[in-house]
């Protein structure tokens, strides 16, 4: 009995890791820099957690079909660059600004799901492929130079929703809630996650497994570009190293929510989103504790790396607990068979 509890505790903290690892990074950070417990604070990490975590949950989509989506980052700034040259040079209104960004990603996004589900390129290959491109088609369109927004960007990127909540927060509140719907209590959203378990399964059963990894990508590629558009609202410029790196802060946020890089386990609410909160709270307690800006960066590669391992290691573990979880079932239906 007490083996059977132990059991039943371990799965419980596995999954719930990301909840347990924001906990501790929050009480430690808070601990060496107490000026990290501020309520204003906390608001700054939500508000700079938005657009990656609007990304991240694009790519928790990929990821649950055991895919991945490395062209975010370029995504987001060739969206971002072709909407901030129409509202510069053309003189275009903030919301069809917003449309035509959103429309250069889900375009972006199709390229990569033509190359995978068509021309059946690996998603890692397709995508590698895609960053490069896109990254160049970015810099030919900007002409490496900084492209400003309209000061009624940045002036939404800055306003508060009642007055109160920031309206980045909003969006990526808005976005989660309407993610993690589409995920519990849509068609799609089961498709996805049968998919992710176990595609040559999925196909027998008569799911177009094809047209479910499509609609991952594109979704990947609205989200790369919305959450581009909410980065430049608080920037207020497009740069030549806008979205660099972006999609690894996107896969580990993504992973440390609990997403598995296997494929078919994951989810937005609470997951995603305490994994963006949680990567821009690790790098703004960096700061809080004055560590060297140049190992910064190396924190960040070691906890996307432990995020790898971890979800290793947390998958490896469960598998373990529900092969011995079947076998005590068996052993308990069969001693009551014998009564």
């Amino acid at each position: 009995m007490k083996t059977t509890n132990r059991q039943r505790l371990a799965q419980l903290a596995l999954q719930n890791t990301p909840l347990l690892l924001f906990i501790v990074v929050f009480i430690v950070f808070g601990l060496l820099a107490p000026r990290f417990f501020a309520l204003k604070t906390f608001e700054t990490v939500l508000k700079q957690a938005s657009y990656i975590g609007i990304v991240a949950i694009g790519m928790t989509f990929v990821i649950l079909t055991a895919g991945i989506d490395l062209s975010v980052g370029s995504n987001m700034y060739v969206a971002a660059t072709v909407a901030g040259l129409a509202m510069q040079d053309f003189k275009a209104p903030v919301w069809l600004g917003l449309l035509i960004c959103l429309a250069v990603g889900m375009l972006f996004g199709g390229v990569n799901a033509f190359l995978i589900t068509k021309v059946k390129i690996i998603p890692f290959i397709a995508t590698l492929g895609t960053m490069v491109a896109g990254k160049g088609i970015g810099l030919l369109f900007s002409r490496s130079i900084q492209i400003p927004y309209p000061d009624s960007v940045l002036e939404l990127g800055s306003s508060r929703l009642f007055g109160l909540i920031p309206l980045p927060i909003m969006i990526f509140l808005a976005v989660a809630i309407a993610a993690q719907f589409v995920l519990a209590m849509t068609p799609i959203g089961r498709q996805i996650y049968a998919v992710g378990n176990d595609a040559e399964a999925a196909k027998k059963a008569g799911l177009n497994v094809g047209r479910v990894l499509a609609s991952v990508y594109i979704i990947s590629g609205l989200m790369a570009a919305l959450g581009g558009f909410v980065s430049v609202a608080q920037q207020g410029v497009v740069h030549p190293g806008f979205g660099e790196g972006y999609e690894f802060n996107a896969i580990a946020a993504a992973v440390l929510g609990g997403a598995s890089l296997f494929g078919g386990v994951g989810s937005v609410l609470p997951g995603t989103l305490l994994g963006a909160v949680l990567i821009q709270m690790i790098q703004t307690g960096l700061i809080f504790t004055k560590v060297d800006i140049y190992i910064q960066p190396l924190i960040t590669a070691a906890i996307i790396f432990s995020a790898v391992l971890l979800d290793a290691f947390r998958n490896i573990q469960l598998q373990k607990m529900r092969r011995r979880n079947i076998r005590i079932d068996k052993g308990a239906l069969a001693g009551a068979g014998d009564d």
